[in-house]
């Protein structure tokens, strides 16, 4: 398997096939209509969201968390046990919709990175923002200020976007290639710098606080951390959506883009920047998740087909769906002890990838 520092990569390529753009002598397979697709992903996501809450030690129902949410946001009388109603509005529904919203944030951001740089290898921490953001949160988590957490973590995937960026145009251009290696580099920095902080100054508990935080966990979501996930996801997506056009033109190349009208090094530049501010919101409540950016969109193009116009709002919806199924794994498997929900992504990612790989050989990703 090509390391992502290999560039555009020919092997697993998701990119428009000869079947899926209807060239010449070819025949466009069919497709479930956007609509069944995006309406089947709602009720899968509502439902989940349901269940998921009614989940984990206090016995709660479904009709408790529905009149406890009604009554919250004013549209009926409150009429739930306050424990109950407690749990659900305090404890577990910020975490929840916590989940969805980063699920949904990495499954797209990773789809057009994918795009961007023409690796199928690519996941939305590519240009080092997991590890800038790592290096943050771990700096303000052994000074004992976790309140500034998502904000430090936010700041340092910004600094690591800055640097990556920087970095790629000193040598021109900027390039899928160049991008990709001065990433790797800046993550690599951000890496040691963040294992020079916690050798030299984390002790007793801090090591697990910091532990959980670098596999991915959502113990501490707020609503706080509600706003600012689900605001970054509606602002982000809603841009890169619009430009669902301009994405699918760099699945032919940079040349066959720009004979298409599109603005190639500004476009790149634009959404890149868009990624990596999406990727810092949700790094910065969360911690570094992995699998969801790289697998869903491979997964899901399975169904829909590389057209981003589909595939952006498909995959939203199956990353909201998986990560909170993801999330209630790590609550409630080990309970009173919980995963990091890296760990569960991890092992959910690792046989899907494989059975991806074993079904896309000698098709549209060969």
């Amino acid at each position: 398997m090509p390391h992502p520092s290999a560039g555009p990569t020919r092997s697993l390529r998701r990119d428009a096939a000869p079947a899926d753009v209807g060239g010449a002598g070819s025949r466009a397979p069919l497709r479930p209509p956007l609509t069944l697709l995006v309406g089947t992903g709602l009720a899968a996501l509502v439902v989940t969201l349901l269940v998921a809450v009614t989940i984990g030690p206090a016995d709660l129902a479904v009709g408790e968390v529905v009149r406890s949410v009604l009554a919250h946001v004013g549209l009926r009388e409150a009429d739930v046990p306050r424990l109950h109603d407690a749990i659900v509005w305090d404890l577990r529904l910020p975490r929840v919709l916590t989940a969805a919203a980063v699920g949904a944030g990495l499954a797209v951001a990773g789809a057009v990175m994918q795009s961007l740089t023409r690796n199928p290898l690519a996941d939305p921490y590519l240009l080092g923002l997991s590890s800038g953001a790592s290096l943050g949160a771990v700096a303000v988590l052994v000074l004992g200020v976790g309140l500034l957490l998502p904000v430090a973590a936010f700041a340092g995937a910004l600094l690591a976007l800055v640097a990556t960026l920087a970095l790629a145009r000193t040598g021109g251009t900027l390039t899928p290639t160049r991008a990709v290696l001065a990433g790797l580099a800046v993550s690599q920095l951000a890496a040691a710098a963040t294992s020079f902080v916690i050798f030299w100054t984390a002790t007793g508990d801090s090591y697990r606080e910091i532990l959980s935080w670098l596999m991915g966990s959502l113990a501490g979501a707020t609503w706080s951390s509600v706003t600012i996930a689900a605001g970054a996801l509606v602002v982000v997506g809603t841009v890169v959506l619009l430009a669902a056009g301009r994405l699918d033109a760099f699945a032919f190349g940079d040349t066959a883009a720009a004979a298409l009208g599109v603005d190639v090094e500004r476009t790149r530049w634009a959404m890149m920047t868009l990624v990596a501010l999406l990727t810092g919101a949700m790094v910065a409540v969360s911690g570094a998740i992995g699998f969801v950016g790289l697998v869903l969109p491979h997964a899901v193009s399975v169904v829909t087909g590389p057209a981003h116009r589909r595939l952006l709002p498909v995959a939203g919806l199956a990353g909201a769906v998986l990560l909170v199924w993801a999330d209630t794994l790590a609550r409630t498997v080990f309970d009173p002890r919980e995963l990091p929900v890296g760990i569960v992504t991890a092992l959910i990612g690792v046989p899907v990838f494989a059975v991806l790989l074993r079904r896309g050989r000698g098709g549209t990703w060969s």
